[in-house]
């Protein structure tokens, strides 16, 4: 058995750079600076040019999503993490654009209306932000809580596909 190849880029975005890394030519990761749960740089393999595949593709879409001309992603992925952890990110790419679940709702749509704080976790660690929008997770309240790319960046993710510009402030979000 060979050990997967990995390799990443690093893009620009309304947000600050994304790197974007790849297992065996299909995407695995997509992470902000300063993220929590990021892990270590020397684990996202030899950095190739954005042109190199699958980059190419990814870069189109997420420069369609910053421009505001698209509103989901189509892109084949990767997703490593537990049973549970794909099963709640399976999730979250049902939440359609510009709108938002709490995580008890998510919990629900699981089947497992007592999980929300495990729910909570698993969103937490999501390995491909913004093309799985955890950030379309809120609390209950309404509160924007937690968030691995940092709470300024979810309220100005949810605040663009609100009807925003990319990196636009909050209007009536509280």
């Amino acid at each position: 058995m060979s050990t997967p190849e990995k390799q990443h880029t690093v893009v620009d975005s309304p947000y600050g750079p994304l790197t974007l890394v790849a297992t065996d030519g299909v995407l695995c990761g997509l992470y902000m600076t300063g993220q929590r749960h990021r892990p270590p740089e020397e684990s996202f393999g030899e950095r190739v040019a954005v042109e190199e595949e699958p980059f190419p593709e990814v870069a189109r879409q997420l420069a369609a999503y910053f421009a505001g001309e698209r509103t989901g992603f189509d892109l084949p992925l990767r997703l490593e993490g537990t049973e549970f952890q794909r099963s709640v990110w399976a999730q979250l790419v049902r939440i359609p654009y510009g709108e938002t679940w709490s995580y008890g709702r998510l919990a629900a749509e699981l089947g497992k209306p007592g999980a929300s704080r495990a729910v909570g976790l698993a969103n937490g660690k999501n390995p491909i932000g913004i093309i799985v929008p955890c950030h379309r997770v809120i609390g209950a309240s309404g509160a924007m809580t937690g968030y691995g790319g940092g709470l300024e960046r979810k309220v100005r993710l949810l605040a663009f596909e609100s009807g925003g510009r990319a990196g636009a402030e909050p209007e009536g979000l509280f």
